[in-house]
């Protein structure tokens, strides 16, 4: 029953902040992407810019566009930003904030057979290293290719991310306000669509796949998750070793062992479902493993 309400309150606490954040509901009629003054401020979640109802932008587009700007080069405002969000939240913006990450957890919900095959095997962890190899690729190599004018467009929104095709791209093409649009449509949109095809096919059937495999932004804020001030607490004397904190991780992490993982997106199931209160949060910044 606790788990429910738990999860009931988070999946409306999802829903509003993606509607908070993509409030511009008329852009999506008229075909055309909000420009106001606040488009010049980052949102914590993956919401892409080119998104008709997004207000603000989505930091891992800020952080190419503005190192592609010769006029900036050094992004400290995104900079200052991840930094900020991280340090605070770590990977709570992932379980509680992000507008593509509530995308896959909806279509997780129909019901169809669930994928064991990749979880917590070999090939799952060699997957979970690919955020980290893109994380590093568009904080240290990224940078370089641009500032020696290698490359000229943001790499990762043009060739990688599903969440601007599917809440930009797609968006756009269906309003039909911009004929010269399909013009453009290339092999580049035909990968994309495949792959965000794929983003959500296995979404229905393995729990946000994309935060668990691809995601940048996610593997940056995991990174912070032990040094937040959000943190994960585990009380050894409390716990009766019934394990259900680990069959309800729908990361597949083995909480009691890792807690405050990078791949942990602080959803917060396991706290609800203890029946013991073994597992707590605070805000304090300090671990506290209490025996």
């Amino acid at each position: 029953m606790r788990l429910k309400l738990h999860e009931r309150r988070r999946f409306w606490g999802q829903a509003g902040f993606t509607l908070l954040t993509n409030a511009n509901l008329g852009g999506f009629f008229r075909g055309r992407i909000y420009q106001g003054e606040l488009k010049h401020v980052c949102v914590p979640g993956l919401n892409c810019y080119s998104c008709p109802g997004a207000l603000g932008s989505c930091p891992l587009g800020s952080w190419q566009s503005l190192v592609l700007d010769p006029l900036v080069k050094i992004p400290y405002y995104v900079i200052g930003f991840l930094l900020g969000f991280g340090l605070i939240f770590g990977r709570l913006i992932c379980g509680r904030l992000c507008p593509f990450g509530w995308f896959q957890e909806l279509l997780h919900k129909i019901p169809l057979p669930k994928l064991k095959l990749f979880r917590s095997g070999k090939l799952d962890r060699l997957l979970r290293s690919i955020k980290f190899i893109l994380l590093g690729f568009l904080v240290l190599i990224f940078p370089v290719l641009a500032w020696r004018e290698l490359v000229k467009s943001p790499l990762f929104c043009q060739y990688v991310c599903p969440a601007g095709t599917a809440s930009g791209g797609w968006p756009l093409l269906l309003a039909g306000a911009d004929p010269g649009l399909r013009l453009m449509l290339g092999w580049v949109f035909s990968w994309k669509t495949a792959l965000t095809i794929l983003i959500i096919l296995l979404s229905m059937t393995l729990f946000r796949p994309f935060c668990r495999y691809v995601c940048p932004l996610g593997a940056w804020y995991g990174l912070c998750n032990k040094f937040s001030l959000y943190q994960l607490n585990f009380t050894p004397s409390a716990c009766v070793d019934c394990g259900l904190c680990e069959r309800e991780c729908p990361m597949d992490i083995e909480v009691r062992k890792n807690l405050n993982s990078v791949e942990c997106i602080r959803c917060g199931r396991c706290k609800a479902v203890c029946p013991t209160s073994a597992l707590s949060s605070n805000w304090s910044g300090k671990r506290r493993e209490n025996i």
